[in-house]
C-alpha cells in the first residue's frame, strides 16, 4: 500500500487508460474484451476467497490446539502477542480473538485484492494485444486495399500496449521483489513445519493450521510468474500474427510499417522483479526449489 501511494500518479495513469479503453472500443472489440473481464473476475474471486479462507484455517488449528491442550490458565490466540491485560476471563478473550481474526481476514483480503488487481491488469493488456491481431487479420486478409491510416492506427495501438505494459511493470516491479523474498521465506518455515508435524501427537492440528496457508502461499507466488509468462508470450504473438498475414500484397510504404510492428514485437514485454529478474515460471520453479533446499537443511538440523 506503501508503494501505491508512492506511485499514485502512475496508478491513475493506468486506471485511466483502462478506461479510455473501455470507452473508444467498437462493438467487434467489446465482446473481447468482455470475456477477459470475465475471466479476470473470476480469478478475482477465487484469489480474494482463498485468501480470507486461509486465515479461517489457521484460526481453527489456534482454537483446536487450545481445547486438545486442556489447559484453563492460558489462552490461545490466532497470533501470539503480549498484551498489557489478562485475556483469560472470557469475555475479553473472545473480543480480542475476534478482533484478531477481523484484522488478519482484512489482511489476507486486501492482499487477494492487490494480487487479483494486477491479474486484471495484466489480462487487461493481454486482451488489447488479442485486438491487435485480430484486426491486422482482418485488414490484411479481406480488405486487401488497406490504407496506410489504418495501418498507423494499429502501430499507435501497440505503441499504447507497449506503454501499458511498462506502466504496470514499474507499479508491481518492487511489489514483486517483496513478495518474492517473502514467499520464499514463508513457504520455507510453512514447510518445515507440515514435515515435522507429519506422525507426531498434536500434529495434525499443526497440519490444519499450515497446509492452506502454504497452497495460498505457493499460488501468491503463482500468480506473479504466471502474469509475466502469460504477458511475454502474448506480446511475442503480435510479430506471428503480423508475419503470417498477407504483407507481400502491400505496397512498400505499408510493408515499411509492418517490419516495424515486428520488430517491436521481437523485444517482447516483461515483468520483472525489482529489475533483477524477469517473472516467468522458470521462476516459479527456482521458488520451489530453494523452499525445498531450506526445508531439508532445516530438516536435517532439527
Amino acid at each position: 500500500m506503501i508503494i501505491f501511494a508512492l506511485n499514485a500518479r502512475l496508478l491513475n495513469e493506468i486506471v485511466v487508460r483502462v478506461v479510455k479503453d473501455w470507452e473508444e472500443c467498437d462493438i467487434s472489440d467489446r465482446y473481447t474484451m468482455s470475456k477477459m473481464a470475465y475471466i479476470s473476475r473470476r480469478f478475482s474471486n477465487v484469489i480474494i476467497f482463498s485468501h480470507t479462507i486461509s486465515v479461517f484455517f489457521y484460526a481453527t488449528g489456534a482454537l483446536l490446539k487450545q481445547n486438545d491442550d486442556n489447559q484453563t490458565d492460558t489462552r490461545e490466540l490466532i497470533v501470539k502477542m503480549e498484551l498489557p491485560f489478562e485475556v483469560e476471563s472470557t469475555p475479553i478473550y473472545v473480543t480480542v480473538l475476534v478482533t484478531q481474526f477481523l484484522h488478519q481476514s482484512s489482511a489476507a483480503a486486501m492482499v487477494g485484492v492487490l494480487n487479483s488487481f494486477l491479474i486484471t491488469l495484466v489480462l487487461h493488456a493481454c486482451g488489447q494485444i488479442d485486438i491487435v491481431r485480430q484486426k491486422f487479420s482482418e485488414i490484411t486478409n479481406i480488405e486487401r486495399g488497406v490504407t496506410e491510416g489504418i495501418m498507423k492506427t494499429l502501430i499507435v495501438q501497440h505503441q499504447r500496449i507497449i506503454a501499458f505494459s511498462k506502466n504496470i511493470e514499474a507499479l508491481f516491479s518492487n511489489i514483486a521483489l517483496i513478495q518474492f523474498v517473502s514467499n520464499t521465506l514463508v513457504i520455507c518455515c510453512l514447510g518445515f513445519l507440515i514435515v515435522i508435524s507429519i506422525g507426531v501427537p498434536g500434529g495434525s492440528i499443526m497440519l490444519v493450521k499450515s497446509v492452506f496457508f502454504y497452497i495460498v502461499m505457493s499460488l501468491e507466488a503463482f500468480i506473479y510468474c504466471f502474469v509475466g509468462e502469460h504477458l511475454s508470450t502474448k506480446s511475442e504473438m503480435i510479430g506471428d500474427a503480423v508475419y503470417e498475414s498477407n504483407w507481400y500484397e502491400l505496397n512498400p510504404s505499408q510493408n515499411r510499417d509492418v517490419l516495424l510492428m515486428i520488430v517491436r514485437s521481437q523485444k517482447h514485454l516483461t515483468l520483472t522483479i525489482g529489475k533483477v529478474a524477469d517473472l516467468s515460471l522458470k521462476q516459479f520453479g527456482d521458488i520451489v526449489k530453494a523452499s525445498a533446499s531450506y526445508v531439508s537443511v532445516l530438516h536435517a538440523m532439527y
